[in-house]
């Protein structure tokens, strides 16, 4: 991984000013041919002529509003020129484009803005989208912590749940629930955020048993 040329082009998101929680680690893939995602169900598919590499960014919270584990996802695609040619995020296990077609959220040359789903984190070029979402406020609030630990196919074998651990899961997340205010501010990458997805796939259980250690001393106290 380069991570100069990952730090160039990763997105710039905007976070619900009363967003609780903030990306932990990036998973970097960069790919000059196209392929299968190491970690999202979707193979990637670009004109190699046209697009000179996509750089997928698999970014890891410890949580979102309703569950433990988070991991949501941008593809960045950089033509022949260095300039960015399309965007696509991640969007409640689908995905949507990423970038205007006028290429008006494309700030400093080489970061697309993104606004992220209050609590939830999917991602939209336009923040009114969510508003449209059914249960976009009640995700944050009535809804908080209903998810316990999220078990994806990331995890199946590598780490296990049961009641009681959704249960202390879900009563630690009901501290944090809030209405989304609708106020969005800047958020950009630490350049210690970031790693190869190998690196971060080893390191999501130790990352999880690390929160759960963490919740489950709290709750006794």
């Amino acid at each position: 991984m380069d991570k100069e040329i990952v730090k160039r082009y990763a997105p710039f998101i905007y976070f619900d000013e009363r967003e609780p929680f903030y990306p932990i680690r990036t998973g970097c893939t960069i790919f000059t041919k196209p392929g299968q995602s190491p970690s999202f169900r979707r193979e990637l598919s670009f004109d190699t002529e046209k697009i000179k590499f996509v750089i997928e960014y698999a970014i890891y919270w410890d949580f979102d509003i309703q569950h433990l584990y988070e991991l949501e996802h941008v593809w960045v695609y950089v033509d022949q020129n260095g300039r960015i040619a399309d965007c696509e995020a991640s969007f409640h296990g689908k995905y949507l484009k990423g970038l205007l077609r006028d290429g008006s959220n494309i700030e400093e040359d080489t970061h697309v803005r993104l606004y992220s789903q209050p609590g939830k984190h999917a991602f939209s070029p336009v923040a009114q989208l969510f508003e449209l979402i059914p249960d976009f406020e009640a995700a944050t609030y009535e809804k908080a912590g209903s998810g316990g630990l999220l078990i994806t196919s990331v995890l199946e074998g590598r780490c296990e749940t049961n009641e009681n651990i959704n249960k202390m899961v879900s009563d630690y997340l009901k501290r944090f629930r809030f209405r989304p205010s609708m106020k969005y501010k800047k958020y950009v990458f630490s350049d210690d955020v970031f790693t190869e997805w190998e690196t971060l796939y080893n390191e999501i259980p130790k990352l999880i048993e690390k929160k759960l250690n963490e919740i489950i001393s709290s709750y006794r106290h």
